[in-house]
């Protein structure tokens, strides 16, 4: 009767449940949903046919091909700096620790075209290593090797911010136990660390992923825009609709909503099978505790 009564007390009227639903749903549609349709029915306002030339041509293909080409190359530096930088930061103490989570959390305070900028006040022809970079015959500003650093330092931080909360939650008994047994360090990490930190791993991927895809403030900067060289997909649609070729502008923007869309489902299985295993091993423990 008093558990009625007090689920009765904290349970909130009818109406005030649904107009926090329809403002929550009408926000989506409006900002979310009707975007996201906007521009895939622009972008087939002239008919299929056109939608694919569109997509066939030269600089679209050139802009596609470089995005997943940075995405790529960002990606290997990501999880090696992720895994590591959260395995520090989880399992041992050190002077500098605060210092180093500050330092990883600083791509999120820090303007991207600020760090575009920082990029070029160091590799730029007047930069700081401009003068030697010039006599190596090595080009990084207003080239992929630019864009590639750019993106590197805008993303860095999801995989780390993504595995240091689940690794301190872990703890680190199961790696003690496994040397203890005498398993060596990587026989460590490839049979305890790795399989524990698998989908969180996954996660910080997708997210990453995303973001180097849909990049645009730093990867501006340094690239030059140099049509069918230096321009990714962003900086292509916005090239496109500044010279009012709509189609196209926006045949380049379905491609990257699609990717949304696919980091979006790839996001929602990576969520529910960690919501899975969690509840698997919640459901396990107390009977382990009564055996």
């Amino acid at each position: 009767m008093r558990g009625n009564k007090l689920t009765r007390a904290t349970q909130e009227p009818a109406w005030v449940r649904y107009t926090l639903l329809t403002v929550g749903l009408g926000f989506l549609f409006f900002f979310l949903g009707l975007p996201l349709v906007a521009v895939f029915v622009e972008a087939l306002a002239q008919g299929l046919p056109i939608y694919l030339e569109a997509l066939k041509e030269s600089e679209t293909r050139s802009a596609i091909w470089l995005t997943i080409v940075i995405a790529l190359a960002v990606l290997p530096f990501n999880i090696l700096f992720g895994v590591a930088a959260a395995w520090a930061i989880a399992k041992f103490e050190f002077k500098g620790k605060s210092l180093l989570i500050t330092l990883i959390d600083l791509p999120f305070a820090v303007s991207p075209v600020v760090a575009g900028l920082i990029f070029i006040l160091m590799f730029g022809s007047q930069g700081y290593f401009g003068e030697w970079l010039a006599a190596k015959d090595v080009k990084i500003i207003f080239a992929v090797p630019g864009m590639i650093l750019a993106t590197l330092f805008i993303t860095f931080p999801f995989i780390a911010r993504e595995l240091i909360p689940l690794m301190q939650s872990q703890g680190k008994d199961e790696e003690e136990a496994a040397i203890s047994l005498g398993a060596s360090g990587w026989q460590m990490f490839w049979r305890v660390t790795l399989p524990n930190i698998k989908w969180g791993l996954l996660y910080g991927v997708i997210l990453s992923n995303a973001r180097a895809m849909g990049e645009f403030g730093a990867v501006s900067v340094v690239s030059g825009h140099i049509r069918g060289e230096t321009n990714t997909l962003p900086l292509h649609v916005e090239i496109l609709y500044n010279e009012y070729n709509a189609i196209g502008a926006f045949a380049a923007a379905s491609v990257l909503a699609l990717l949304a869309l696919v980091t979006l489902v790839a996001k929602t299985i990576v969520e529910w099978r960690m919501k899975a295993e969690t509840d698997m091993l919640n459901a396990e423990l107390p009977g382990e505790k009564t055996s």
